[in-house]
């Protein structure tokens, strides 16, 4: 048996209380580790709030209820989502291992002639 196939919690029991107390913190020490100066934790730390249960749930959550835009549909055309893909999105919200680059335009370099007299 897989446990990975049903989630622990339903979208209407989460406890969303300990969810924002997790993120504010986990937030709360990107800031000191910033305000040190010591950029290899802020990076880690950064690392790990991408990564976090509780701020993929947080943030489904803003989106899909919170936000004033809740109702207006998006690129997909869905303009609401149930309780179950509120769960589903959260689980598979993620970023991609590798970005693909940006557009590189080449700036030609500008050199000005003698001037005559």
């Amino acid at each position: 048996m897989s446990t990975t196939a049903m989630p622990v919690y339903e979208w209407k029991t989460l406890p969303w209380k300990t969810i924002e107390r997790n993120v504010f913190k986990l937030q709360k020490r990107i800031y000191q580790a910033s305000q040190r100066g010591d950029v290899k934790t802020v990076h880690r730390l950064q690392r790990l709030l991408m990564k976090s249960w509780s701020a993929k749930h947080l943030a489904v959550r803003r989106v899909t209820q919170d936000n004033q835009g809740k109702k207006t549909a998006g690129v997909d055309g869905v303009k609401s989502l149930t309780p179950p893909q509120r769960t589903r999105l959260a689980e598979v919200l993620g970023l991609q291992p590798k970005a693909r680059p940006v557009r590189r335009v080449w700036i030609v370099r500008f050199v000005p002639l003698k001037r005559l007299r």
